[in-house]
């Protein structure tokens, strides 16, 4: 099969840092990857929201890298210091094997994470695995950070977004992740997202078939911003599905960042959530606090992922 969409790798414009290298010839974007489908980690995974992970598990493929440098990252093994650990090349049609694979082991779904820098081969092998028999919905889960055009060219390919919303102030997206224009996109890519899939569809046991949901993680020190990206996902529709995580923990580098160096507290995550209420985004999911502490894979193992039976509720 001749690439229909990674051909453009080329010239890459695959997210909005539109490094525009050659990643087929073999060169790195910000990403610190070529065109290589470079993944850390794939199976089944117990630990997202309940609609997604259901009773046999989110079908996960954790793509190698990352378009974002986020100080405080929890999957900083594969997203930031992926070079000082394992991972593997694929095919397109290698990859999409896997997610066949995936299928027949009982996924409720097929779970991209990390995709912003890797969503023409993800199309790719999206399209061969249908071509062989997939009939899972695909779920886009990404940091929000996304190109409208890029997404644009894989409408339909996509049955479920799941985007993070973390900032609606470049001053802190440019202190925590090393971007300087993430209020100016989520917006739009909010949009984009919604305008393909609609709101969150749920089958009679509670598993979703289609839609958006959109994650907040809550910063410690940083209510302001959570307020305003509440305001933001409000004023797009109050019907829309959010998930407000309170798993935030100082993982990686956030050591260097002495207002980020705590746990997030109860008081700051219960005003968080009572503001949610308040704006009328009543399709929330909430979490414990103590899934900062349980909620943390480990990447060097085998199974990462041996907390999955504490999961969001």
């Amino acid at each position: 099969m001749i690439a229909r969409f990674s051909d453009q790798l080329a010239n890459c414009v695959c997210c909005p840092r539109d490094c525009r290298v050659d990643r087929l010839s073999g060169k790195a974007g910000y990403c610190r990857l070529d065109a290589s489908i470079e993944i850390s980690h794939i199976g089944l995974h117990f630990g997202e929201e309940p609609p997604i992970s259901g009773t046999n598990g989110s079908g996960t493929i954790f793509f190698a890298g990352c378009n974002l440098r986020c100080v405080f990252c929890q999957n900083y093994q594969i997203s930031q210091e992926f070079r000082k650990h394992p991972t593997h090349i694929y095919t397109i049609q290698e990859l999409a094997v896997e997610m066949l694979q995936l299928q027949d082991r009982g996924a409720h779904n097929i779970n991209f994470v990390s995709p912003s820098h890797m969503i023409f081969q993800m199309a790719d092998a999206i399209q061969v695995a249908r071509d062989n028999g997939l009939i899972l919905p695909v779920v886009y889960n990404s940091n929000g950070y996304d190109s409208v055009g890029a997404l644009r060219q894989i409408r339909g390919l996509v049955d479920i977004y799941l985007p993070d919303i973390k900032y609606v102030d470049n001053s802190i997206g440019r202190q925590f992740s090393s971007v300087k224009d993430y209020a100016e996109v989520i917006p739009e890519v909010l949009v984009e997202m919604l305008d393909q899939v609609g709101h969150l569809e749920l089958d009679d046991e509670g598993i979703a078939k289609r839609g958006l949901m959109v994650r907040h993680l809550v910063l410690p020190g940083y209510l302001d911003n959570s307020r305003k990206c509440l305001d933001l996902l409000a004023g797009l529709s109050p019907d829309i599905f959010i998930s407000i995580m309170s798993q935030y923990s100082p993982q990686y580098r956030a050591c260097e960042f002495p207002m980020i160096n705590r746990t997030l507290t109860t008081d700051e995550y219960n005003v968080i959530t009572e503001y949610a209420l308040e704006l009328g985004l009543e399709n929330a999911f909430v979490q414990e606090l103590a899934s900062q502490e349980t909620g943390l894979p480990d990447f060097t193992l085998e199974k990462p992922f041996d907390f999955e039976a504490r999961s969001l509720s």
